[in-house]
């Protein structure tokens, strides 16, 4: 019987369901079954995992809730298996702010749980203007130039580095 690893994750705009689907491909061989489950769906248990690896994106600077009291409710059953972390926000975009030690949400994130997994990492998200409802286009035009980041209201830029989702796929691969 092969590994089986469980992939549970939360999206607002879709970048996060990517790079899951991207891990997926990266992880998936001959021994290896890989189930990919949105938070709103994963009913599973999670001991039947060999390995579970959770991403969640950032909206106005916290993950989401269902991410935050799925890990608090099930921590010791986590804590049972290998398991990976991974947060997508746009401020990862920046070199001094792409790491899990470096970037405020994942440092924060980390101070507001009590669980610690086997690997975390960081990932840049994707800015698209055009795609947001107008107040959340309002709202992160406002962040992004408290940031110094692109504003212009027809800016589209996917700063998610897959080199770094593949090399992260491996290290999950490994634990």
């Amino acid at each position: 019987m092969g590994v089986k690893i469980g992939i549970v994750y939360s999206t607002v705009d879709g970048q996060t369901l990517k790079i899951c689907k991207k891990l997926q491909e990266y992880l998936k061989d001959a021994n290896t079954e890989i189930l990919l489950f949105s938070i709103e769906d994963f009913k599973e248990d999670i001991l039947s995992f060999d390995k579970l690896v959770i991403g969640a994106s950032i909206r106005y600077g916290v993950h989401n809730d269902k991410i935050i009291k799925f890990i608090n409710t099930n921590k010791n059953q986590l804590n049972a298996i290998k398991t990976a972390f991974f947060s997508v926000n746009l401020v990862a975009r920046k070199p001094e702010k792409n790491t899990p030690t470096t970037n405020p949400y994942v440092i924060k994130f980390f101070k507001t749980i009590n669980w610690k997994p086997t690997v975390v990492e960081v990932f840049a998200g994707k800015l698209d203007y055009k795609k947001y409802p107008f107040f959340d286009r309002i709202m992160i035009q406002f962040i992004m130039w408290m940031t110094k980041g692109p504003t212009d209201s027809n800016t589209k830029i996917e700063y998610t580095n897959w080199d770094k989702v593949k090399l992260f796929s491996n290290v999950v691969q490994t634990i």
